[in-house]
């Protein structure tokens, strides 16, 4: 399930951001429980100022409970002149190779477009990447082109491979 960001969050934030195929994926480090309550604070000041809107994804939990955090699915720099959006994820270690994270991107695309009111969803992946961009195709995001050395991780240069879905494409299969 899509959930907001909870304080209570913070250990399962510090955990994520500890797995080293996380590295690079905050402009600051999350080191610790500090680190990571200001990573969900500032997921929540994004989606208060219509910047961004972040998503934990959960195990669906029973009455009142918040489930385990399995991972995230944002939508951000968000254009609303434009009707646009970049979606990016990440899930935890045990979550990875269970469809997770691509229903997760199906169901926030599906809120972009018919909460946010948002036209077209762009993201891309490194080349290296694989499992990202079956995430990308499964949930409905088609391949448009090449960004040649866009991302920059440890003096290397990386080719990123844009993704983009409309609004008006077909709903993928589930």
């Amino acid at each position: 399930m899509l959930r907001p960001w909870h304080a209570s969050d913070a250990p399962a934030v510090k955990d994520a951001f500890a797995d080293p195929l996380m590295r690079g994926q905050s402009a600051e480090p999350v080191g610790t429980l500090a680190a990571a309550a200001a990573w969900i604070a500032g997921r929540g000041a994004e989606w208060d100022a219509g910047t961004a809107y972040s998503f934990a994804v959960a195990e669906a939990a029973g009455p009142g409970g918040r489930g385990t955090v399995l991972g995230h699915v944002s939508v951000g720099a968000v254009n609303t002149r434009h009707a646009l959006g970049w979606v990016s994820y990440w899930t935890v270690p045990a979550a990875r190779g269970r469809g997770i994270a691509s229903r997760a991107c199906r169901a926030a695309a599906r809120w972009a477009f018919d909460e946010a009111g948002l036209f077209r969803l762009e993201l891309g992946h490194r080349v290296n990447n694989p499992a990202s961009c079956a995430v990308a195709r499964a949930a409905g995001f088609a391949v448009e082109g090449r960004q040649r050395q866009k991302l920059c991780y440890d003096g290397v240069r990386y080719d990123v491979e844009l993704h983009a879905r409309l609004a008006t494409d077909p709903e993928p299969a589930a």
